[in-house]
């Protein structure tokens, strides 16, 4: 709680204030010299305070005796009269004043330089001023997975600019179009290579190798709110709550100016703020750092929205042969860069770049941007984030087992996702393995975690306390890929005959009776989060699941995307119809009512206001006819007869503001654009002349049917309504929150 200064106390202090700036060298009372009258023509200063200049001390001059009595021929000034009976009386004086009972006090004594006085000393009206001021303070960086508290600020100076109205109802949405407004490629480009993951090592590791997961201090910055005097000077006191080695901090600034202190984690810091050596305000400073887990799928890890996106040359087009024969492959755009074939050096230096390469795992995913919006708008807050998502994780293969992730790199994911939240709970202890071969096949029902499941686990009382955990998973397990290529690839499609281009393909028959495994799969994961990560029983409202949004609704009465390939003519095996859309929304419904069901049951919160948002902005919202922005044409730039249809790719922004949410194939192959070598193509994939199964790659593995950045800020902010409140029925939410100003 902030302390002011009361003004009955300030004015009590006030007389001592100006005689110590008057007397500043001066000696005690008893030691000074016979008081010398001043002129008669010397006039008094404007401000009524007389200065003397000091006088050579006079050798002749009687001195005062020790006990305080004149010595025989001084003038004893309290009688007026001599005490040398030789010399001729004098006329009586004057009795004592208040000027002759101050002025003393007021003058320098003998043989010492006057202090000059300060410009900047306050005065009586300054102090007086001063009475209102108030200590305020807020964490330099409060989401520390950022290593640079600059890339922080970004972020935070946006969400300080919004309305109050953007603030209460779609703070990540309205910031992330101010963003895309700024940085034409995206603002994760100039942070990715800056946070606190080290991708080789698959741990979150900060540049300056200390505990990330365990913080012991904070840095804050404190200022002073109503400073009238932004020119006089404040002296800062800082000590240690609770003890604590160091002593008391001093730090002396202009009042105006902020200053950074460290404050010890968890008891922080008392701070107390002086202007002419009295105290005007001070408070206790306590960060309240929470620790925030983000697991599950491609939904989780923002699949489709890569930190660097692919640069296309303005002049330069691929050639990827002929499709079934028939398929003109020529004239697509073409990656900037001196590459001669897909993938030599030159070709893979422009790929895109992820967080997490091998998970497709952004900056842009909506479960980091929920923990970002948390960690901005609470100046006392700091946020320790741990993101374990990763692209094409089930609760079997990627939560409870290990799963390598989207794409090929040399170190993949080496830890299932609850090991990996375990490891990263002990910080740099280690978590143990324990076999568990029992705990989670409920009752056989779940094969695949049958005997020799292995899991790491950290002690509890060794381990951070999970305060919340986004979970974002079932759509794989009932095969969301699968269904998708279902809808979109035609009973003759080539593609089909090959498995699709996740292994298989099946429809809503196949998903129905996979969706009636799922309630044991969350039921395991539910023991796992409970009896692995330690979250209390009695606080499963910690756990967030999050609902899956609807890809092709066009309005509140059901309409679907018509039948047609807009957005889609990358492959010419690409055609979504109206029935297909159906029969995969009534899916994605039963799905999401399984979901909540589940949540209830064993009391998660569930989040699900987001699919109403989405309403409109599916795969086919934006236009075919040129009648509006880049940005939401639905079309691929397309060259022939070296013109370019229907615009540059090189104009290409993959996160401007658009009206679809989803990202297209058309979409994906101009941001993700992923393709492998001819080596792997031969050897992976067993195909020698289809070079047209890049096109494949580039406009499905590149995040096709999945939200873009825009959608995973309305996701967001959906999550964080409701975090929220969880955090307030934890007595987390600090009142701070709901008073940051613009």
């Amino acid at each position: 709680m902030v302390r002011k200064l009361a003004s009955p106390i300030l004015t009590s202090l006030v007389l001592a204030y100006s005689l110590a700036v008057g007397a500043a060298v001066a000696q005690q009372v008893e030691d000074l010299p016979p008081v010398v009258a001043p002129p008669a023509d010397r006039e008094a200063p404007p401000d009524g305070f007389r200065q003397y200049a000091t006088e050579p001390a006079d050798p002749n001059a009687p001195a005062v005796a020790p006990d305080g009595q004149s010595s025989p021929g001084s003038t004893n000034p309290s009688e007026g009269i001599t005490n040398d009976p030789t010399l001729s009386p004098s006329p009586p004086v004057r009795g004592p004043s208040i000027g002759d009972a101050i002025d003393p006090l007021l003058a320098p004594p003998p043989g010492t330089t006057p202090v000059p006085f300060a410009p900047n000393a306050p005065g009586i009206e300054d102090l007086n001023a001063f009475a209102s001021v108030e200590i305020e303070w807020r964490v330099e960086n409060p989401f520390r997975f950022f290593a640079d508290a600059k890339d922080t600020d970004v972020h935070r100076a946006t969400y300080l600019a919004l309305s109050p109205e953007q603030r209460e109802s779609a703070p990540v949405l309205a910031a992330e179009h101010a963003l895309s407004r700024r940085y034409e490629a995206g603002w994760a480009e100039s942070v990715v290579r800056k946070t606190c993951w080290a991708g080789p090592r698959n741990r979150h590791v900060c540049p300056d190798k200390g505990d990330y997961i365990n913080p012991d201090r904070h840095r804050v910055v404190v200022s002073l709110k109503g400073v009238p005097e932004p020119s006089v000077e404040c002296r800062w006191f800082s000590n240690a709550l609770g003890g604590g080695d160091g002593g008391e901090s001093v730090n002396t600034v202009p009042c105006s100016e902020p200053v950074v202190l460290t404050a010890p984690y968890p008891t922080g810091l008392s701070v107390r703020v002086e202007v002419g050596g009295i105290t005007v305000a001070s408070t206790e400073v306590k960060v309240r750092d929470i620790f925030v887990v983000g697991i599950g799928d491609s939904f989780g890890s923002g699949e489709g929205n890569p930190d660097v996106p692919v640069r296309f040359s303005p002049e330069r087009t691929i050639e990827y042969g002929k499709g079934d024969g028939t398929a003109d492959l020529s004239g697509y755009p073409a990656r900037v860069g001196s590459w001669k074939q897909v993938g030599d050096d030159a070709f893979v230096e422009g790929n895109a770049r992820w967080l997490d390469q091998a998970c497709h795992r952004s900056l842009y995913s909506y479960q980091l941007r929920a923990a970002l919006e948390l960690a901005v708008e609470d100046p006392h807050r700091a946020v320790t984030y741990t993101g374990f998502a990763c692209s094409g994780a089930e609760v079997t293969w990627g939560l409870f087992l290990r799963y390598k992730g989207n794409e090929w790199v040399p170190r993949p994911p080496d830890l299932s996702q609850i090991s990996a939240v375990a490891d990263a709970q002990c910080g740099k202890r280690e978590a143990r393995l324990q076999d568990m071969p029992e705990a989670y096949h409920i009752n056989g029902t779940i094969s695949e975690l049958q005997g020799g499941l292995v899991l790491s686990k950290c002690p509890a009382d060794e381990s951070r306390k999970i305060d919340l955990l986004m979970m974002s998973v079932g759509g794989n397990d009932i095969g969301f890929a699968r269904l998708v290529a279902n809808a979109v690839l035609s009973d003759t499609s080539l593609v089909r005959s090959l498995g699709g281009w996740f292994g298989q393909v099946h429809g809503n028959q196949e998903s129905e009776s996979l969706l009636e495994r799922l309630d044991a799969r969350y039921k395991a994961m539910n023991r796992a989060l409970h009896g692995i990560l330690h979250i209390p029983w009695d606080e499963s409202d910690r756990i967030i699941l999050t609902a899956y949004p609807p890809f092709a609704l066009l309005d509140d009465q059901g309409a679907m995307c018509p039948d047609g390939s807009a957005g889609m003519e990358v492959f010419n095996e690409f055609s979504i119809t109206q029935k297909a859309a159906l029969s995969s929304s009534w899916l994605a419904d039963k799905l999401d009512q399984i979901m909540n069901k589940s949540a209830e049951l064993h009391g998660w919160t569930f989040v699900s206001g987001h699919r109403k948002t989405f309403v409109g902005r599916g795969l086919c919202a934006g236009h075919t006819n040129g009648r509006g922005s880049i940005a939401d044409d639905l079309r691929l730039p397309r060259r022939h007869g070296g013109i370019w249809v229907p615009y540059n790719p090189a104009h290409y922004e993959p996160y401007a503001a658009r009206q679809r949410w989803f990202r297209t194939p058309n979409d994906a192959f101009l941001t993700g654009n992923f393709h492998v070598a001819g080596s792997v193509m031969q050897k992976v994939l067993k195909l020698q002349s289809f070079s047209w199964f890049q096109v494949l790659l580039a406009s499905t593995y590149s995040g096709a049917f999945h939200p873009t950045a825009e959608g995973h800020a309305a996701i967001a902010d959906s999550v964080v309504e409701r975090a929220r409140a969880v955090l307030k029925r934890h007595g987390q939410q600090s009142a701070a929150a709901e008073k940051v100003e613009p």
